[in-house]
């Protein structure tokens, strides 16, 4: 992205888009009572109380009635109809990691075979958006956490460290490239989510060739552990490779949460925060539910002077529903250099 003058005022940037995590599936509800919502009548409440905070988009996944989390696509359904109906403006995202949620004795972090993943493009009613991973990579999401962030909690039950540290998301080409093909034709938006500046580097890739053919929407996920760190170099980099008609959010995971979010802030980005990404305040006196991280961000936005978008906004920002025809038209609305013609068009314009 290009930071011409005046690029940090608040008029020269997109309203803010704030996606709320509030389901927060790693956890149990013992981990946090207050905050977690079991059944399906809370959890479509909890969605409706984080948009009214401020947040426009739900990064969603499902409870069982016993506390964990869901791999049934039928109570995704039953979620994604029930919130569909309480918040219609909301976009809903499904997160594409749902297979992570433990489904019994030992099967902690475990994740479901490439056909089940697939099923996420046959959600319904259809979601607006599904988180796409490219590329396996490492995901122990306990790297760079301190031990008091998860003292108490089933984080730091040996078999739950164990197989949370050990978590590798599954993710090559043949899966990856069968899974956008499959939300595009269903008309579903594929969030990327990229661990640095590689994974995006193959989404480029996927562009030229035409694999992706829409809006280059995406998630910095700055979590350590075979990620990016959060830090302003790794974002430096990465905001400085991504061209300018994509639209960024950055994560981070707990006490990380809000510094990062307060330099996407600044920078014209876009945020998330919830329990999913971290439980506690800033100095750890007490665990912090979704709703009031949302509200703390609102609050440091109009500090900002920065407004906050609202659900029908933040879809024109996001472009939910928007498809292109051609390479040509993809890569023009996204920001990119367009494929070279002619001369030395190497290996991926032959392939296109």
């Amino acid at each position: 992205m290009n930071f011409l003058d005046g690029s940090l005022f608040p008029e020269n940037q997109n309203k803010l888009v704030i996606t709320a995590a509030p389901y927060g599936p790693e956890w149990i509800p013992s981990d946090f009572p207050d905050d977690i919502a079991v059944t399906m009548e809370a959890q479509i409440q909890k969605a409706v109380d984080c948009y009214n905070a401020g947040a426009s988009v739900l990064h969603l996944h499902v409870r069982e009635l016993d506390g964990k989390g869901s791999k049934r696509l039928s109570k995704f359904n039953e979620l994604i109809a029930g919130v569909r109906q309480a918040v219609p403006d909301m976009i809903i995202q499904v997160g594409g990691s749902i297979s992570f949620a433990p489904e019994g004795d030992g099967a902690a972090a475990k994740w479901l075979s490439d056909d089940t993943r697939h099923m996420l493009a046959e959600l319904d009613p259809k979601p607006d958006q599904v988180t796409v991973t490219v590329n396996t990579t490492q995901m122990n999401v306990l790297e760079h956490m301190d031990e008091r962030d998860i003292a108490g909690t089933s984080l730091a039950l040996p078999e739950n460290r164990r197989a949370y540290s050990e978590m590798i998301v599954p993710s090559n080409p043949a899966w990856f490239e069968e899974h956008i093909r499959r939300l595009s034709a269903a008309g579903i938006q594929s969030a990327f989510q990229f661990y640095n500046i590689n994974s995006f580097e193959t989404v480029e890739r996927l562009i030229r060739r035409g694999v992706y053919k829409g809006p280059l929407v995406m998630n910095w996920v700055a979590i350590s552990g075979g990620m990016d760190a959060p830090n302003l170099y790794n974002l430096s980099n990465f905001v400085r490779a991504i061209p300018d008609g994509s639209m960024l959010t950055v994560e981070s995971s707990m006490r990380n949460v809000l510094p990062i979010n307060m330099m996407g802030m600044a920078l014209g980005l876009h945020v998330r925060c919830g329990i999913e990404d971290n439980i506690w305040n800033q100095s750890r006196s007490e665990k912090m539910g979704t709703v009031q991280q949302i509200q703390q961000l609102v609050r440091i936005a109009n500090e900002f002077g920065r407004p906050v978008a609202n659900g029908k906004e933040a879809r024109e920002i996001l472009k939910i529903g928007v498809f292109y025809d051609t390479v040509e038209e993809t890569l023009a609305a996204n920001g990119f250099a367009p494929n070279p013609r002619g001369g030395q068009q190497g290996f991926l314009r032959k392939v296109a």
